[in-house]
């Protein structure tokens, strides 16, 4: 019953949304079934009174003269192809419909007549949206801009999710829209191994372990299992991953100057902009600065710091260095793992030197939500 109040709520919502209002509007909405903001009963319920919410308001707003679901959505969707609802099935099928979206967007463009627009609504967790940007990333640019995302907050963590609020999000559709293209952060390595994309936060050591151990555990262990996993590796990440000395390159963008290190470091975090979270909103870059380096610390310290860097209040910290950046390479002594808004990797040694770099806006996303840490 969630999947289909869902699905009916948010085809209303886009038939009366001012998106693109000259042209004809379909969306497709992208959904994982097994995202917590569907299954833990207290969250939907919430979700819920959102979404009428904001049907309410809505109503309002004139119908469209040309809208409906997208051909994709209509195909792919099944019971719910006439709310362009389209459930994933395992890991990569979000990219999957994603890549016929841009096929059905490229078609389109050499149609008579008006251009459509297409929205895609990614309703899941950060899996689902990874998979989503990282499918645009490879579509054309004429056709991207026949594109937006929206990125709702129906996962568990909802690092990055387009607003931490689903009614704020939902608002984003309803009022006039501002369109913003985001960046990508992408990590090339010496070996050619990748490119990999993330569109929150990109980072290296101890926190893609945590990220990979997570992942290896979900479903395994009860309850928040990356706020475990981050205690655990306080205590044995650098006894299992040695930490070597780093060699670090980068450029302060904004106070131009250029910034050489040589220290061994417990995680480097590089960010789309700053006053990003990860692992359930823990604010690594708490400001306005994009790239993080914490420095490798004894065991005492990191339990007395631990709960500061979880909060974003770790700016100050001797063993915490920010500063804004569109490109930082590196060289590890040992290897260590990188994550990619959940996904990891390991860097092995013909990996190095690997470079960490935000790419040029790319994706059309609706909005920009106002990144404070919750302090």
């Amino acid at each position: 019953m969630a999947f289909e109040e869902f699905g009916s709520f948010l085809s209303e919502i886009c038939s009366h949304s001012p998106l693109a209002g000259d042209r004809p509007l379909f969306w497709t909405i992208i959904a994982n079934p097994k995202a917590g903001g569907f299954t833990i009963k207290p969250r939907w319920k919430k979700h819920l009174a959102q979404l009428i919410e904001c049907k309410q308001k809505v109503a309002k707003n004139p119908l469209r003269e040309c809208f409906g679901p997208s051909e994709t959505g209509r195909r792919e969707g099944g019971l719910s192809a006439e709310q362009g609802l389209v459930f994933t099935r395992a890991q990569g099928h979000a990219k999957e419909i994603t890549e016929m979206l841009i096929s059905e967007a490229e078609k389109a463009a050499g149609n008579t007549g008006k251009r459509p627009f297409y929205l895609i609504i990614a309703a899941g967790g950060d899996g689902t949206s990874l998979e989503v940007m990282s499918a645009l990333c490879g579509a054309s640019e004429k056709t991207r801009e026949d594109i937006a995302v929206l990125r709702l907050p129906m996962g568990t963590a909802n690092d990055g999710a387009d607003s931490f609020f689903l009614g704020e999000a939902l608002n984003l559709i309803i009022e006039p829209p501002a369109l913003v293209k985001q960046r990508a952060v992408r990590l090339r390595t010496a070996s050619g191994k990748g490119p990999f994309l993330a569109f929150n936060i990109l980072s290296v050591g101890l926190d893609a372990f945590v990220t990979h151990m997570t992942n290896k555990m979900k479903g395994k262990l009860p309850g928040d299992s990356y706020k475990l996993w981050v205690d655990v590796s306080a205590l044995f990440y650098d006894k299992i991953y040695k930490v070597g000395v780093m060699n670090l390159n980068s450029a302060d963008e904004e106070k131009k100057e250029a910034i050489t290190l040589n220290e061994k470091f417990l995680l480097i975090a590089v960010g789309e902009s700053g006053r990003r979270c990860y692992g359930s909103q823990n604010w690594i870059l708490p400001d306005d600065r994009n790239v993080c380096a914490i420095r490798q610390m004894p065991l005492l310290r990191k339990l007395v710091l631990k709960g500061l860097f979880s909060k974003g209040t770790h700016a100050d910290k001797k063993e915490t260095i920010l500063w804004n950046s569109l490109r930082v390479e590196f060289k590890s002594e040992y290897p260590l793992l990188a994550q990619m808004d959940g996904e990891t990797v390991l860097l092995e040694e013909n990996d190095f030197p690997a470079v960490i770099e935000l790419t040029e806006p790319v994706i059309n996303i609706l909005g920009k939500r106002d990144r404070r840490p919750w302090v």
